[in-house]
């Protein structure tokens, strides 16, 4: 199989590095290849957090170039504009449509755009938002939003939904398997 590139983006405290690790865990039970790298300086203070997961037979760097990912997966429409770069042409992003407004918006230094999603849209022209932190309320935690994003992508990915569920199952805490399992079938359901 061919390298399939992931880049995960979102804010500090959203759950991308464990959305990583789920990917990452469940390309390597499916047998693939996986080289996984993240950003993650600020992440304690709200800081954008970036996270690539790259699979296949052979994977020799865990570093995606801009230009050449198959997915970007946003916790925050502000990210996805930021990341949409690495995108390579007719590749796919999905987006959680609820904002966050970065430290330089908080502090009045910066206004959040009013037109990010039609930015967005502009860029990319696959493109999806969802309603992930509704979809994450629904399961039971607003916290799950990282698992609605990631079954969101489930059915573009060249890894079995069933082994995904199997790793959500094994990483999650016993009082949050049932809410992760259902926020993952919710953003699978929405997608």
């Amino acid at each position: 199989m061919k390298v399939f590139n992931i880049v995960i983006a979102g804010v500090g405290g959203q759950g991308v590095l464990m959305a990583s690790k789920v990917l990452a865990e469940s390309a390597l039970a499916s047998g693939m290849d996986v080289k996984q790298n993240e950003v993650h300086g600020m992440a304690q203070r709200g800081g954008s957090v970036i996270s690539f997961v790259r699979i296949g037979d052979q994977v020799y760097s865990p570093v995606v170039m801009p230009g050449s990912a198959d997915i970007l997966i946003s916790f925050e429409p502000l990210e996805a504009l930021r990341y949409v770069h690495y995108l390579k042409p007719g590749a796919m992003l999905v987006y959680n449509k609820g904002t966050i407004n970065p430290s330089t918006v908080a502090s009045g230094l910066a206004t959040y755009p009013s037109d990010v999603e039609e930015q967005i849209s502009g860029i990319c022209g696959d493109a999806h938002g969802i309603e992930a932190l509704s979809l994450a309320q629904e399961a039971g935690n607003a916290k799950a939003v990282n698992m609605v994003m990631v079954g969101s992508v489930l059915k573009n990915l060249p890894i079995d939904a069933q082994v995904v569920e199997g790793v959500v199952k094994a990483l999650s805490k016993d009082k949050g398997v049932e809410v992760n399992l259902k926020a993952l079938r919710g953003g699978a359901a929405a997608a």
